[in-house]
């Protein structure tokens, strides 16, 4: 799994004009998933996002976790986060999940966070044509691989 991690001062998800997901303070989580992830890879993520200390203290020192800061996570499906450029000017995308496997998988990874969080995730919608706004706070952006574990 590979999850693009924006500290966001707000951040939400257009469909067809209408917003159907948004939050405030917290994290945009754009997230991929490969054929083979895991339940381990799906927990190794979810207590990455919400224990990074990436916001800041009373100091302005980024010493504060997501759930220190009461804050929010915004989780959006993004299979191109497994793009292949390596050939052409056309990415390849046959190291993401196919749609069969990565829905219901999604799903269980977005139940897992929010019991890790101990609060709704309110996601995009899986397979749609999406506009995600945010202000990125910082910036602070992370790349978080369950593989490479860095």
């Amino acid at each position: 799994m590979r999850v693009l991690l924006q500290r966001v001062a707000s951040a939400k998800v257009d469909v067809e004009g209408q917003t159907v997901s948004q939050i405030g303070v917290g994290l945009l989580a754009l997230v991929g998933i490969a054929e083979g992830d895991g339940q381990e890879d799906a927990e190794w993520l979810c207590k990455k996002i919400v224990q990074s200390r990436i916001f800041e203290d009373e100091n302005g020192v980024m010493n504060c976790s997501l759930a220190e800061i009461g804050g929010d996570v915004l989780a959006v499906s993004q299979f191109t986060l497994y793009a292949s450029t390596k050939k052409g000017n056309r990415p390849s995308y046959t190291a993401a999940a196919r749609p069969e496997f990565a829905r219901p998988f999604f799903d269980a990874f977005v139940n897992r966070l929010a019991e890790t969080l101990g609060k709704p995730v309110p996601t995009g919608v899986f397979g749609a044509m999406m506009q995600v706004s945010l202000v990125n706070d910082g910036p602070v952006t992370l790349w978080l691989d369950s593989r490479a574990r860095e």
